[in-house]
């Protein structure tokens, strides 16, 4: 099964090789799925399924995202949940929720590593989370920020966090680790709006410190999420890189698409400004109208397929993204397989971003 995947480099296959790879796991999980999850069998009874039509990954049945909101999935018994994640949303609205058991969690950490490795190199770095320690205190329910940050734990030499649990930045903390990695390569990670208001604001004109005697030269700031809000205060990702590097001095940006809903396979921005699919996940662009796939450069709503998930259904997923194909096999930074570009939720959508959610609970 998925051990066939790790004998690979996460971006070495091209075409015809990761979708014959893509589309035997598929139907493996499908078949794992439907003998255990038996919600996720009356869908698939309900809408015909034939697996002997399955040719390739555009053929596996996708299952609507919402539903998470509305059944508890699971392919495991409840005793062997080891954690539960859930999409964030705003006061009073339904949240996924997703159950993990170790194995599955195992599979996503490794996972995580093996893409993010091919950005920043093998070796674990040093991290500022640009976020409180409140948001990872639970350990047995995590919201997405929750279980973004604790999956970058494991790429993570030392985790420090730069707010205090107010969110007002704990500048004792975040001292000491740049005079202790400045000029070195280390990673800055936090969703988009956090950074913006938490970190880049308070650094815009003076800042509680210099922050230019500091070399960031060499740091990796992985961002996800918010756009939406920053793009409504009339900031484009553009905008928010060079502001970035005009205050900080950063020398890579490493922004990802990704859902709690298939943790571990994270669509990762290359130096030229692409959104990979890796081997362990693709992407099919469907017609709002019918459903039927569209094509390179056309927008449509964004399937979203990975081998990960083994505890719940979640391996072949329509999203309420919208998005488009801008590529495959031939971008220059070298990797292959898709990349995609992120338009934003479609209008209908009721789920709410991680961080835009967190942007809206400061108005309250």
């Amino acid at each position: 099964m998925i051990e066939t995947f790790y004998e690979h480099e996460p971006y070495d296959l091209e075409k015809s090789e990761k979708d014959a790879l893509l589309t035997k796991e598929l139907l493996e999980l499908s078949k794992y799925h439907r003998e255990r999850c038996p919600e996720y069998a009356r869908f698939l009874n309900a809408i015909g399924y034939d697996e002997s039509t399955v040719k390739t990954t555009a053929d596996v049945p996708f299952f609507p995202v919402r539903l998470f909101k509305d059944v508890d999935l699971l392919s495991i018994p409840r005793e062997d949940v080891f954690k539960t994640m859930t999409s964030s949303g705003t006061t009073g609205q339904r949240v996924s929720k997703i159950f993990v058991d170790k194995e599955t969690a195992l599979i996503q950490q490794k996972v995580m590593v093996k893409i993010l490795s091919d950005y920043w190199g093998k070796k674990r770095l040093p991290m500022l989370v640009i976020d409180s320690k409140e948001t990872v205190r639970n350990r047995q329910i995590f919201t997405a920020r929750g279980a973004a940050i604790m999956g970058l734990q494991v790429v993570a030499k030392e985790m420090v966090y730069a707010l205090n649990e107010d969110m007002t930045l704990n500048v004792d903390a975040v001292k000491e680790f740049l005079n202790k990695y400045s000029g070195q390569r280390f990673i800055m990670f936090g969703f988009t709006f956090i950074v913006w208001q938490h970190l880049y604001k308070i650094f815009e004109n003076e800042g509680p410190f210099n922050i230019k005697k500091y070399d960031f030269s060499d740091a990796f700031l992985m961002t996800g999420g918010g756009w939406k809000k920053l793009i409504s205060d009339s900031i484009s990702q553009d905008e928010f890189k060079s502001r970035m590097k005009n205050v900080f001095g950063i020398g890579h940006f490493l922004d990802h698409y990704g859902m709690v809903e298939q943790t571990g396979c994270i669509y990762a921005e290359c130096e030229c400004g692409h959104l990979h699919a890796s081997n362990y996940s693709d992407v099919i662009i469907r017609d709002p109208e019918d459903f039927s796939v569209k094509g390179v450069g056309e927008k449509g709503i964004i399937q979203a397929v990975s081998v990960l998930p083994h505890s719940y259904p979640g391996h072949s997923l329509l999203t309420e993204d919208e998005g488009m194909i801008i590529g495959e096999d031939n971008c220059p930074c070298g990797r292959k397989g898709k990349y995609i570009k992120i338009i934003g939720r479609l209008k209908s959508a009721e789920i709410r971003g991680c961080s835009d959610t967190y942007a809206d609970k400061m108005k309250l």
